[in-house]
């Protein structure tokens, strides 16, 4: 008995793109639970150093997790959402972002549907519907980091001037919250308010380093939690600090000059099968129905547009340089 080619061709379909689907949630399990273990390992330790030096425990409402929210935690697609939704400014709840999430892949995945009666195109409709919001939380969150990084250094020198003025570090934060344009004045406004209102001053900082996810924040926080705990000057360790992000943002927006081209290669290989595809169906309409009309042809073009949006992330990967 001879297996009919278009079932062939979409079981070949969906099995590609479950086995790719699969691939990497199982590397996004891995890598959280290789995460969660090192960070569980840490806590213990400092909990154990906390119950030795008799040092009373601080808790955030934050801190505590509902049970909803920590079964969203232990999966790939859900586990950094609440951090990217805290870097974004944006209120949401995990559960609103599961609601999000829900609407956008059935109103993608059920038109698919309904005008293909292509199971690959309803799988594809419903993947990239479920991406949707991730997406554009995650660009939010860019676009605020980004703009929080350009601030920085003009920070940094509004607080050293406040330094060398004689005024002690919380008062220089409170000057920064005031007087700074956001995004960055909220933060550090929050810092001042958590010091304020009994949150030890390094657990403040160390907050403001779990909400941005950026390395200048991190050597800020870290020159300062060192200055606190050995002693020197502020005020040169500030200008240091200073120096050190301005030079640090010179490299990255050349390494954005650098990568432009592979940017703007994925870019141009992500929509030329679209533009070529168009202008061949203008010309020649009966050619290009066959893809549209025929079955094996419908399972085709759903089984490459996944393998586009595949290489579009790959190449996006590639040209995303960490330093």
């Amino acid at each position: 008995m001879s297996l009919d080619p278009t079932l062939f061709v979409l079981f070949a379909a969906m099995a590609a793109s479950l086995a790719a689907v699969s691939v990497s949630a199982g590397v996004g399990v891995v890598r959280d639970w290789r995460s969660r273990r090192s960070v569980a390992e840490a806590l213990r330790d400092l909990e154990t150093l906390r119950v030795e030096t008799n040092v009373p425990q601080v808790l955030r409402p934050n801190d505590v997790e509902r049970p909803l929210q920590r079964i969203f935690n232990r999966l790939p697609h859900f586990g950094d959402v609440e951090d990217l939704m805290a870097q974004a400014a944006l209120t949401w709840t995990i559960e609103r972002f599961v609601l999000y999430t829900t609407l956008w892949a059935l109103s993608l995945g059920v038109p698919c549907w309904l005008f293909t009666h292509s199971p690959v195109f309803a799988v594809v409709g419903l993947f990239f519907g479920a991406w949707l919001p991730r997406f554009w939380v995650q660009r939010k969150a860019k676009k605020r980091i980004r703009a929080l990084e350009a601030q920085l250094p003009g920070a940094i020198d509004h607080l050293n001037r406040a330094v060398r003025a004689g005024h002690p570090l919380s008062a220089g934060l409170k000057m920064l919250a005031e007087e700074s344009p956001e995004p960055i004045a909220s933060e550090f406004r929050a810092v001042f308010e958590e010091q304020r209102f009994g949150l030890p001053f390094e657990d403040a900082l160390l907050g403001l380093g779990d909400r941005i996810n950026l390395p200048d924040i991190r050597i800020l926080i870290t020159a300062i939690l060192v200055q606190r705990e050995v002693g020197g000057n502020l005020a040169e360790i500030l200008e240091k600090v200073g120096a050190t992000m301005r030079a640090r943002f010179t490299i990255r927006r050349q390494v954005r000059v650098y990568t432009v081209q592979g940017r703007m290669s994925g870019y141009i290989l992500a929509a030329l099968p679209i533009v070529v595809g168009s202008f061949i169906y203008l010309l020649n309409s009966d050619y290009m129905s066959v893809l549209f009309e025929h079955p094996i042809g419908k399972a085709l073009l759903g089984f490459a547009a996944f393998l586009q949006f595949i290489g579009f992330l790959w190449i996006r990967k590639i040209v995303n340089v960490e330093y």
